[in-house]
């Protein structure tokens, strides 16, 4: 149940950021993470932090709802 959490979240960032038409490394300069820790996520390998979360939302320009609306 709680790795397919994360694979759920992952598929949502992962589509929000194709949709947008940016590249992991674009992603991360925009949440502020490292580029590896975009791909971690999207891959469901990182149990990502609230904090984490809400920096995703907004460089996807999504609000925590929308985002975690899986």
């Amino acid at each position: 149940m709680k790795r397919e959490v994360l694979i759920k979240f992952g598929q949502k960032v992962r589509e929000e950021r194709d949709r947008l038409g940016l590249s992991q490394e674009e992603l991360a300069g925009r949440a502020g993470v490292h580029r590896t820790y975009v791909g971690m996520i999207e891959r469901a390998e990182k149990n990502i932090t609230l904090i984490n979360i809400e920096k995703f939302a907004k460089a996807l320009g999504l609000s925590l709802n929308e985002i975690t609306k899986l």
